[in-house]
C-alpha cells in the first residue's frame, strides 16, 4: 500500500513514536477546551475520548462558541475487581473531576464523563496512583479483558479471574508514552525506534475485545468478542478452555458489509495455552486484518473473509497452536444472580441491581453515597459485571447486616421488587456525551422499561426473564443484537426494533420493525408479549417463541442478518 493510499489514521499511529504524538504539548494549550484531531487519535490508546456535551451544543454555537469539550476517561480492570480502596478513590475522583456519577460499562470497568482538559492528566495520574491504569482502555490495541463476575464464588472463578488478568498483561502496550504523559517519566531515550513486541509501530486495524465465560453462565456475552474463551470444568476443576473468535456487534446503517456476528466456537486447548493462544490470534489479525477500511477492519470480517481452516493453519505456524476438538458446553443464561449467595468459602456475596450502570444520587435515591459507605466498612472486595451491575464481594457475617442497613438506609432497589426484564436490562452512554449516538439510551430505557413493566403485570410477565437492551445507534457497545428485545437508536426518538436473540447470547437478533416512537414501540411489544403470555410452550424463552411464530427468521449465520 503506497502512502497515499494509507488511510489517516494508520499514517498517525506510524507517525506517533508509539502514541506520543503531541498529546503533552496540547494539554498546555490553554486557547482550547480540545486537543487536535491527530492526538485525539492517539488519546485513544491512553483511555480517553474526547467529547463535547451535545445537550449544549447548538446554544454554543449559536453564541459562536467552540463545543464544550470535555473526555471520557476509561479504566483497565481485568476482571472488573477491585479493592475497597480502589472504589473509594475512583468514587473521589468522579466527585471532583468529572460529571460526578460513576458509570460501570458493559466491559467491566469505569468510565468517568464530562472531565476537562485542565483536570484530564489528574485523573489518569490517580487511576494509575491505584494500581489501576487507563492504558489500552480504548483504542486500536486488546481492550479490557473480561470474565465470569465473581472470583470469590470458586477456586475455578478465581483461576479464570487470574487468566483474565495475565492475558491482560501480556497484551498491554509496552510504549513509555503513557508514563511519560501522564506521570511525568523521564522521557525513554530513542522514543523513534521503541518496539512494541507485540504490537508493532501501528498497532491493530481496529479494537480487539476479549473475554472469558464459566458455563453455564455467559456472564460475559463471550460470543460477542473478537476472541472467546469458554471454560471447560470437569468435577470442580478447571481443565482448559474451548476457544471461540470472530464475534462483534457493531454495523453501519445502510451498509451490508458490516453486520454483527456471533463468535464460531474452533476447538479446544488445555489452560496452560491460554495467554500464547490470546498472543496467536491477535497477531493473526494484527498481520491479516483490514487496514484500508475500518469498518471492515474487526477480526469478524478477516474470519469471513479467510476462513477457519487458513485460521488455524496460521495459529499452528505461528504460534505452535494445535487446537483439540471443541469440548461439549452448555450456557443457560447471560444475565447476573442478583441478591445474596453464600461462597464456598463461607463468605457472602451481594450482587446488586445498577440500572444503566449508572451509579449517582437522584430522585431521593442515594446509590452512589450508599456504596462508599459500604466501602468504608467493607472488609472484601468489589467486582463489575459485564451487565453494568455490582457485585459486594467477601462480605463477613459480622458485615451482612449492615450492608443491608446501608442499601435500606439510602432506599436502593431490592431487585426482587423490580421486573425480570429490568433485570435484564442493558444501555450503552448515548447522549449527552457519545459523538456517535443517534438518539437516547442510558438516560431512556428506565422510562421505556417503566412502561412495558405495566404491560409485563398486566399479562401476567413480571418475574419471566427477558433481556431487553438499548443503544443510541449500531455500533454495538451494549451487546444490542444478542437481546431478546432490542432498540437501536434511528434518530431522535426513533429505534430499530429488533427481536429473536437466545437469552443464552448464542444467536443474533433480527429486525422487526424501523423508525419507531415510543407508541409504536410499546403497541409493537404489548401485542408480541400478549401473544407471549398466551400461546408461549413451557419454559419457552422469548427470543424462541418470536421464531417459532415467524415474527422473525432466526439468524445461525452473520450474513442471514440483513436477509
Amino acid at each position: 500500500m503506497s502512502d497515499n493510499e494509507i488511510p489517516e489514521v494508520e499514517r498517525i499511529k506510524r507517525d506517533s513514536r508509539h502514541l506520543r504524538g503531541t498529546i503533552a504539548q496540547g494539554l498546555l494549550d490553554t486557547r482550547t477546551g480540545g486537543i487536535s484531531d491527530a492526538d485525539k487519535a492517539l488519546l485513544k490508546f491512553h483511555g480517553s475520548y474526547q467529547q463535547d456535551d451535545r445537550d449544549l451544543r447548538d446554544e454554543r454555537r449559536r453564541q459562536k462558541l467552540e463545543p464544550d469539550h470535555q473526555f471520557m476517561v476509561r479504566a483497565r480492570l481485568a476482571g472488573g475487581v477491585l479493592t475497597t480502596q480502589q472504589w473509594l478513590a475512583f468514587d473521589e475522583l468522579a466527585t471532583k473531576y468529572s460529571s460526578g456519577s460513576l458509570r460501570i460499562t458493559t466491559r467491566q470497568t469505569f468510565q468517568l464523563h464530562g472531565v476537562q482538559k485542565q483536570n484530564l492528566k489528574k485523573v489518569i495520574a490517580g487511576i494509575s496512583q491505584l494500581q489501576a491504569s487507563t492504558i489500552a482502555a480504548c483504542g486500536d490495541v486488546n481492550r479490557n479483558v473480561m470474565s465470569s463476575a465473581n472470583p470469590f464464588e470458586s477456586p475455578v472463578h478465581a483461576e479464570v479471574t487470574e487468566d483474565a488478568r495475565r492475558i491482560s498483561a501480556h497484551l498491554s502496550p509496552q510504549t513509555g508514552a503513557y508514563h511519560e504523559i501522564w506521570l511525568d517519566k523521564e522521557l525513554i531515550a530513542g522514543g523513534e525506534t521503541e518496539t512494541e513486541p507485540i504490537y508493532g509501530k501501528v498497532y491493530m486495524p481496529r479494537k480487539f475485545k476479549i473475554a472469558i465465560a464459566i458455563p453455564p453462565r455467559n456472564d460475559t456475552d463471550v460470543l460477542s468478542n473478537d476472541l472467546g474463551f469458554i471454560a471447560i470444568v470437569e468435577n470442580g476443576v478447571l481443565k482448559g478452555y474451548n476457544l471461540s473468535v470472530g464475534g462483534g456487534m457493531a454495523y453501519t446503517f445502510g451498509n451490508s458489509n458490516t453486520f454483527p456476528r456471533v463468535a464460531d466456537v474452533v476447538g479446544y486447548l488445555p489452560k496452560e495455552k491460554i495467554v500464547e493462544a490470546a498472543e496467536a490470534v491477535l497477531v493473526f489479525q494484527r498481520d491479516h486484518g483490514n487496514r484500508s477500511d475500518r469498518k471492515n477492519a474487526r477480526l469478524k470480517y478477516t474470519i469471513e473473509k479467510y476462513g477457519l481452516d487458513y485460521f488455524k493453519s496460521e495459529l499452528l505456524r505461528t504460534h505452535k497452536i494445535e487446537l483439540e476438538v471443541a469440548k461439549t458446553y452448555q450456557f443457560e443464561t447471560q444475565g447476573d444472580l442478583y441478591g445474596w449467595k453464600q461462597g464456598v468459602d463461607g463468605y457472602w456475596h451481594y450482587t446488586l441491581f445498577v440500572e444503566g450502570g449508572k451509579l449517582t444520587d437522584l430522585k431521593g435515591i442515594t446509590t452512589k453515597t450508599a456504596v462508599r459507605e459500604i466501602a468504608q466498612i467493607h472488609d472484601g472486595s468489589f467486582i463489575l459485571t459485564g451487565n453494568q451491575n455490582l457485585v459486594i464481594a467477601q462480605v463477613s457475617q459480622a458485615n451482612k447486616a449492615k450492608i443491608e442497613a446501608i442499601l435500606r438506609k439510602h432506599q436502593v432497589v431490592e431487585s426482587n421488587s423490580i421486573s425480570r426484564l429490568r433485570q435484564h436490562s442493558i444501555a450503552c452512554a448515548a447522549l449527552p456525551y457519545c459523538g456517535l449516538s443517534f438518539a437516547e439510551a442510558e438516560r431512556y430505557l428506565p422510562t421505556v422499561v417503566d412502561k412495558i413493566d405495566v404491560i409485563l403485570k398486566q399479562l401476567g410477565l413480571f418475574e419471566e426473564p427477558i433481556s431487553i437492551r438499548m443503544t443510541g445507534c449500531p455500533n454495538g457497545c451494549g451487546r444490542p443484537f444478542l437481546g431478546e428485545i432490542a432498540l437501536v437508536g434511528r434518530a431522535p426518538g426513533k429505534y430499530n426494533l429488533y427481536l429473536g436473540a437466545s437469552f443464552r447470547g448464542d444467536r443474533l437478533n433480527k429486525l422487526y420493525k424501523e423508525m419507531l416512537n415510543e407508541e409504536e414501540i410499546l403497541s409493537s411489544l404489548e401485542a408480541l408479549l400478549t401473544d407471549y403470555a398466551q400461546n408461549r410452550s413451557d419454559n419457552e424463552r422469548f427470543g424462541d417463541f418470536v421464531i417459532r411464530k415467524e415474527y422473525v427468521k432466526a439468524v445461525h449465520h452473520a450474513t442471514e442478518f440483513h436477509h
